[in-house]
């Protein structure tokens, strides 16, 4: 009997994502043969057994909490996702004596490609709220397009971070690109929001939200209420799941 090869999505949790339909759809309008599945587990130390207990898996997206737990499991992880010490994508390599995870990092391609059309003259510095896997993929990507960048957190922990207080007048009108990598206001707690001084929003700012369930979440409806220019994180969805199904065909 053939084998189908078999995709998949690890977190916890999952009900906030679309990689499933978005994968589905994919195989069946390119007659791909081909399953993509939602492997939702309570502690990352369930991996091994779902690897061993799924021989025709063959790669994996990562998605949060996991994005920076996954990495103590991998075998090999490529030069970007070992210099910030995140994965969301695993090639997994099957050998008859050994299985090999590879890990990747197809964020970074993804937000990268997704707000640089947006980007104007005056759009040289970005505040970064929270300090997780998918921060460090964003920072990397302005780090690409030679944008500086703070990071924004409830507690901050590493020098030179900043707390939602510290963001003044001053702080606002120079960074004026502003993303959250936060869950804050993911489905079904829509009405949360990152604690930042929107009365300082201005039509220069640019609001990215990396949630995209809901498609206009609390913080890009705030930003549009003062004019900025706002963006959700499907598009780069798409390009880090494209970039994934790359990696997996290599």
């Amino acid at each position: 009997m053939k084998m189908i090869r078999k995709f998949g999505l690890i977190g916890f949790p999952l009900t906030h994502s679309f990689s499933r339909k978005f994968f589905t759809e994919k195989f069946s309008d390119e007659g791909i043969e081909a399953e993509y599945l939602n492997f939702e587990i309570e502690d990352i130390s369930q991996l091994p057994h779902l690897i061993a207990s799924n021989p025709d898996l063959a790669g994996i997206n990562v998605t949060i909490p996991y994005k920076e737990q996954v990495m103590k499991f991998l075998d090999f992880t490529d030069e970007a996702a070992s210099k910030i010490k995140a994965v969301n994508t695993i090639r997994i390599h099957r050998s008859a004596h050994q299985t090999s995870l590879l890990g990747y990092n197809t964020d970074i391609p993804g937000f990268q490609e997704s707000i640089r059309p947006m980007l104007q003259k005056y759009h040289q510095k970005a505040l970064v709220l929270g300090t997780g896997g998918a921060s460090k993929a964003v920072v990397k990507a302005f780090e690409n397009l030679h944008i500086e960048t703070i990071l924004v957190s409830r507690n901050p922990e590493e020098k030179g971070e900043l707390s939602y207080s510290d963001l003044d007048e001053d702080v606002m009108s120079s960074y004026k690109i502003i993303v959250n990598t936060t869950p804050i206001g993911t489905y079904p707690n829509i009405e949360g929001c990152p604690a930042i001084p929107f009365e300082l929003i201005t039509s220069k700012h640019l609001l990215f939200d990396l949630v995209y369930n809901p498609e206009v979440t609390e913080f890009l409806k705030q930003g549009k209420l003062r004019g900025a220019v706002t963006k959700n994180g499907l598009e780069m969805l798409h390009l880090q799941a494209l970039a994934s199904w790359e990696i997996w065909n290599r």
